[in-house]
């Protein structure tokens, strides 16, 4: 029987044959859309173009006020003047309108996570929609659905606690509105009524310590 044949000799860095991989540190960065209308490489309707497509990828997936797509688009380094065309034919045709997304903001956060007003505000501050729009969007609550939203929500939260001492469920039932955007005092009450519909006695919260 014949000897066995050695496998052939590796080449440098361990591989048998063929190129080695560039490592990631010697890939070029890849160039913004700016850089490469600076270059000349691309024109600025194709740049335009771009950032249309852009945008409409973004709106399939969700709505945006116009502050998130300027913001989308700079940080995918589109020119600030093209992100300025794109955008306001976009709120020409109605795909970018933020009195609409702030009424939808509104009405879903109350609805489906019982925020109140105060939390609301906070979100579309953060989402980019001034502040006319945003009282506007604001103003269709009304101040006697928001506290029947909170008195659902602080029902839930007590039932959560069953079991627990009682300032610890005052404690965090109270918390917990209190980052829903309930002032602290409606958050307290809220609470109170809630076990107090449990049976509970609460004439002796007034010195439960909130965090």
């Amino acid at each position: 029987m014949g000897k066995r044949r050695g496998r052939p000799a590796t080449q440098e860095g361990g591989r048998t044959g063929g190129r080695g991989r560039r490592g990631s540190a010697d890939r070029e960065p890849r160039r913004t859309v700016a850089e490469r209308l600076e270059a000349g490489e691309i024109s600025r309707d194709d740049a335009v173009e771009k950032a249309r497509e852009a945008v409409l990828r973004i709106l399939t997936a969700a709505q945006r006020s116009r502050r998130e797509l300027e913001q989308s688009l700079a940080r995918k380094g589109y020119p600030e003047d093209v992100v300025v065309q794109v955008l306001d034919r976009f709120d020409e045709v109605g795909l970018v309108d933020d009195a609409t997304y702030a009424e939808t903001i509104v009405r879903t956060r109350h609805a489906e996570r019982g925020l109140a007003r105060r939390g609301i505000a906070a979100e579309l501050r953060r989402r980019g929609i001034n502040e006319d729009t945003a009282t506007e969007a604001l103003d269709q609550l009304d101040p006697d659905d928001e506290r029947v939203a909170g008195a659902k929500l602080a029902a839930k939260l007590i039932t959560r606690t069953r079991g627990l001492e009682r300032q610890v469920r005052v404690r965090r039932a109270v918390g917990s509105l209190a980052r829903k955007g309930y002032a602290p005092g409606l958050a307290f009450e809220l609470v109170r009524d809630a076990l107090a519909a449990e049976g509970e006695e609460t004439d002796d919260l007034m010195g439960v310590e909130i965090d």
